[in-house]
């Protein structure tokens, strides 16, 4: 967890692999930056859930202290990270530009960490271009501000959009396997079974 938003921000590697993906960069990334260096780690993509200040501020950070690689994001925030007003970094009183990312995703895209598949899959409406990476083969995901441990991401920012954050979460997520193993952007992680029959907002709807 990274900085005062306590942030889950995420290395992702294959046992006896140096490659390596940084999953969002926060607030305060040393820590996770010392883990990488101590391990040996070479990442060689860094990959972004959504562009809000508390998933991007240590981006510019990661690269200085490990070097050039490909960051990637949701075409549908592509220019947020540089732009204050667009990743909400502005209407917080805390105006954050890092470098724009030079991959842009797409729903249904497929990336491959040491050759094992991860599937993207867009889920919109906490922010535009909001996407969960997906590991068939591990069963596990990690999705951002999605879906909480008895939560939902907030809904209330400017460009947020909750028709299609109820699509995100009742028809995208709720059709995946209820063993998945949820990592989200802040808390514990959870499962799409545990979420489908305790959740508040997808039981009762919102």
């Amino acid at each position: 967890m990274l900085g005062e938003y306590q942030t889950n921000c995420f290395v992702v590697s294959n046992p006896g692999c140096s490659e390596a993906w940084i999953v969002d960069c926060g607030f305060d990334p040393d820590e996770m930056l010392d883990w990488i260096e101590q391990r040996g780690l070479e990442p060689s993509a860094m990959l972004l859930t959504h562009t809000h200040p508390d998933h991007i501020a240590g981006v510019d950070r990661a690269l200085g202290r490990l070097g050039p690689m490909p960051i990637y994001v949701h075409e549908a925030e592509a220019g947020f990270c540089s732009d204050p007003m667009l990743n909400l970094s502005a209407v917080l009183g805390m105006p954050i530009s890092v470098t724009e990312p030079d991959r842009l995703l797409h729903d249904g895209d497929t990336l491959h960490l040491a050759g094992e598949p991860w599937r993207v899959v867009h889920a919109p409406g906490h922010s535009p271009g909001g996407v969960l990476f997906i590991h068939d083969a591990s069963g596990q995901a990690i999705v951002g501000d999605t879906l909480f441990a008895g939560s939902i991401g907030r809904i209330d920012f400017p460009s947020s959009d909750p028709e299609a954050f109820r699509r995100t979460i009742l028809d995208v997520m709720m059709s995946l396997p209820d063993d998945l193993a949820l990592h989200p952007g802040h808390g514990p992680a959870t499962t799409i079974g545990r979420e489908r029959a305790t959740n508040p907002f997808v039981v009762n709807g919102f």
